[in-house]
């Protein structure tokens, strides 16, 4: 079987000059002529509709450098005598090439300046912060953005249209970080490649070929043990720390806290964020913190002043390795919602209201969910079996 003849490649067209399409070999015009991409008010990356088809990629090249000088007509290409000679490629890489100069591109000879992934990341960060039609996003979302970024070091230097997924997935792998970071490397790659499209660095999103497979740092949570709950409330009287257990003794995640109605006079939480069942939950303060409780409200006026991530890293992490709890365990602030879930466990907490407290759904449970009624009393009840150490 003779074999088959491979497709002539031709060069990469410039920004903004539009593209061709080839659309596969069962086509007599297989080739389509789009003008350059467009994006709409929501973000979205937009190819407008083929200017025409055609049965050969030189008379697509012929028929976008009309378009782009304002002289093309619809159907012209139908008129076209072009055959794929080699003086042709000398024209269209002489055209591409002045073409780019005019925009600004840095070499004015046939080799084309192409941006690394680092440039092609300043360009999206811009696009997508600095731009006066942009999204409005918080402060949170840029600092994800440029920590996933510089989990991307091996891909920097780069050549961005000439990378391929397997470059991003090693690039992934490679990476020791949890879960949740290696999304957010994946989650950038697609908003760059979102965003290379739209500029026509790009055709293809290469990104959607590439997985988040399991980290060796992918834990589940890991409680406190026992011995550490008590080296906490042996150093209670440290203000540090009495955050810590507020955490362990109310279960809401560390961004929760933020945010959170406390009731001193009737001894409860209310807040919540991320699911529909976390959301505007009730917790009641356990006896046990509610003077730690007392002491940040009026010190800080609320739990925890600031960010959530300065937090973490000047107040949480240095207080567990000051009281060396930190030697065998990589704790972090989730560990004190899941030590709150053990507790809850332990001590008899009826495993629905442990659910309420935590704000799990009543997934496939429609007799909780719907007539699961539990009011702060009860929950009370249920907190209170929880006990402190006998210091």
């Amino acid at each position: 079987m003779p074999k088959k003849k491979a497709r002539k490649k031709y060069p990469r067209l410039p920004s903004g000059f539009g593209t061709i399409r080839y659309l596969g070999s069962g086509r007599r015009n297989c080739y389509a002529v789009h003008p350059p991409a467009t994006i709409d008010a929501l973000g979205h990356v937009k190819r407008p509709a083929a200017l025409c088809y055609t049965d050969n990629w030189i008379k697509g090249f012929t028929v976008l450098t009309a378009y782009k000088a304002g002289t093309y007509k619809p159907g012209m290409e139908k008129e076209l005598e072009v055959s794929a000679t080699s003086d042709a490629d000398i024209l269209v890489q002489r055209i591409i090439a002045d073409y780019s100069t005019i925009k600004g591109v840095e070499e004015k000879h046939p080799e084309i300046h192409e941006p690394t992934f680092a440039e092609v990341y300043e360009k999206f960060y811009k696009w997508k912060f600095e731009s006066p039609n942009g999204k409005k996003l918080s402060a949170q979302s840029r600092r994800s953005y440029q920590s996933a970024f510089k989990n991307c070091e091996s891909l920097h230097s780069l050549t961005f249209s000439k990378l391929k997924a397997s470059d991003l997935q090693r690039n992934l792998d490679q990476c020791t970080l949890a879960r949740s970071s290696l999304e957010l490397i994946l989650s950038l790659y697609n908003q760059m490649y979102k965003y290379a499209i739209y500029d026509e660095i790009c055709q293809d999103n290469k990104a959607a070929f590439v997985r988040v497979g399991e980290s060796e740092n992918d834990t589940h949570g890991i409680p406190f043990s026992d011995d550490e709950i008590d080296i906490l409330w042996k150093n209670s009287e440290d203000p540090e720390v009495q955050m810590i257990l507020i955490m362990c003794y109310s279960g809401f995640r560390i961004s929760e806290y933020k945010g959170l109605e406390i009731s001193l006079d009737k001894k409860y939480f209310c807040g919540g964020i991320k699911t529909a069942a976390g959301k505007n939950r009730t917790v009641p303060i356990h006896p046990g913190i509610l003077s730690f409780v007392k002491n940040r409200l009026e010190k800080f006026g609320s739990l925890m002043p600031g960010r959530t991530d300065d937090y973490r890293l000047n107040h949480f992490y240095p207080t567990l390795d000051r009281l060396q709890i930190r030697e065998k365990y990589n704790h972090t602030p989730h560990d004190c919602r899941h030590t709150f879930s053990k507790l809850c466990e332990r001590y008899g907490v009826r495993e629905n209201d442990r659910k309420r407290m935590l704000g799990h759904s009543f997934q496939n449970d429609v007799t909780n969910a719907v007539y699961g009624h539990r009011d702060l009393k009860d929950l009370r009840t249920e907190i209170e079996k929880i006990r402190v150490p006998d210091l």
